[in-house]
């Protein structure tokens, strides 16, 4: 047994002793090699490599406690030692849960204030224009597979502002997986106004009525128009050119079809805010009569209110500062949103004219018979919400028919449909029609300019007076 506890001892315990340099040399090779990788002093590193972590400090406990019961070892400072860290590590693992419980009550903070804009802002916010596409449209977007759709959007935007005056809005583009493929509609503020169909990877044709051969394709209504079109290879696009066709790419469908929504729309597109944009561009280099108008005469709200009639029947509002100058000479002592509408129109003759004149430098039109003109006159009643005519309907529906067989005459003779009559009937006149004649245009007399020929294609007038004609 003696013999047994000698070489125990000379054996075991002498490994044990030799092992520890060992341990020594690659304890601070390792803190030399960590040192070597940041900026803080030694001391710093084995600090914050000791005692950052609990679970060091408790091994570190637990192994200076197992090795105080090993033979020969002082058992006195590896008990100080298994105390000391068991306390550095309850401590630490304390303050630990403090930090936690902070920064759960500063993350639950941050997620109750951003939560409203993040989730509730966006779902009540909408654009003033879009359009969904179905998928089998999304290469004529996509720039990377040779779309161009995106860029010819950007340069129409610019053209319709220039002709019409109001800043058009971007158009956000959505894909839609409930539509077909090819299928895409046009919204504003959230309501769908058009929609149409193309075929990516054809051209549509559509004959102007003299094409001089026929051409295989699918048959379809061009979306824009309602104009009777095909749909052809690209292989026959140049034999469709030479029999007469006008032949367009789908990109160049959706964009047309896009302009006539813009400029058909246009009213739509105009509220307060836009209002705002232009009157603010107008007085950095008119200040005076923006200045004169608002708000001593006039609020944002009336200027739309003028601005939005003469966007609805089509009259651009490029000279606002002209409009402008009109509101503030007569808004003081006029409030009728009608009346001052044709003062404006008035004030805008010139590009009325040039809007309305043919090739040939006239205006050609049709006319209303003075006995026309004097019954809705008389039958013109005025309310607290506005004017209104009060003819009976069996009559209006006469004069409507009279009224058809003249624009079609003219549209047949290869004119715009256009009616003239005098300032005071003009509006209510507009008013009567617009439901079953929605695009023909109706001036008067006084917005012509004097020097410009007027043309009378056709008379509207009604069976009865034709007899008294006679």
């Amino acid at each position: 047994m003696q013999s047994l506890q000698t070489y125990t001892l000379l054996t075991v315990g002498a490994g044990i002793v030799l092992q520890v340099p060992a341990l020594l040399i690659s304890s601070s090779t390792g803190i030399i090699v960590t040192k070597s990788a940041s900026n803080n002093s030694l001391a710093e590193d084995i600090s914050t490599q000791l005692f950052s972590h609990k679970r060091v400090l408790y091994v570190s406990s637990i192994l200076s406690f197992t090795a105080a019961f090993i033979p020969g070892i002082p058992k006195i400072p590896f008990m100080i030692l298994t105390a000391v860290f068991g306390y550095l590590g309850y401590t630490l693992n304390e303050v630990q849960k403090e930090e936690a419980v902070k920064v759960a009550k500063q993350e639950a903070t941050k997620t109750e204030v951003a939560a409203p804009p993040d989730k509730i802002v966006p779902a009540i916010q909408s654009d003033v224009m879009e359009m969904e596409i179905g998928y089998g449209i999304i290469p004529l977007v996509d720039p990377n597979q040779g779309g161009v759709l995106l860029e010819n959007i950007t340069s129409m935007r610019k053209k319709i502002a220039s002709e019409i005056g109001i800043v058009v809005p971007p158009l956000r583009i959505r894909d839609n997986i409930s539509l077909k493929p090819n299928n895409y509609i046009i919204k504003i503020r959230m309501v769908e106004v058009a929609k149409g169909e193309v075929m990516i990877d054809r051209c549509l044709a559509m004959n102007p009525g003299n094409a001089s051969e026929k051409i295989s394709g699918f048959e379809t209504v061009e979306p824009t128009f309602g104009l009777p079109a095909i749909w052809i290879t690209e292989a026959d696009k140049e034999r469709a050119q030479i029999a007469g066709y006008t032949v367009v790419d789908a990109s160049s469908v959706i964009i047309t079809h896009i302009t006539e929504v813009i400029r058909t729309h246009a009213s739509d597109l105009l509220g307060r805010q836009e209002v705002k944009i232009l009157v603010d561009n107008v007085k950095k280099q008119y200040p005076a009569v923006v200045e004169e108008l608002i708000p001593n005469i006039m609020g944002l709200g009336d200027i739309q209110k003028v601005l939005h009639k003469l966007l609805e029947e089509k009259v651009p509002i490029r000279s606002l500062v002209s409009i402008l100058e009109v509101l503030a000479d007569y808004g003081a002592s006029n409030k009728n949103v009608d009346t001052l509408t044709s003062y404006c129109r008035q004030g805008l003759s010139r590009t009325i004219t040039k809007t309305y004149q043919t090739p040939k430098g006239i205006i050609a039109a049709i006319t209303l018979d003075p006995a026309l003109e004097q019954k809705i006159a008389d039958s013109i009643q005025y309310s607290d919400h506005g004017s209104f005519t009060s003819l009976d309907p069996v009559y209006i529906q006469k004069m409507f028919q009279v009224l058809l067989d003249e624009t079609e005459k003219m549209t047949n003779l290869g004119y715009q449909p256009i009616v003239l009559c005098s300032s005071s009937v003009r509006p209510h006149f507009k008013k009567l029609v617009s439901r079953s004649f929605p695009n023909l245009v109706v001036l008067a007399y006084n917005e012509i300019l004097a020097d410009v020929e007027i043309q009378a294609i056709g008379i509207v007038r009604m069976p009865e007076n034709k007899k008294q004609q006679i």
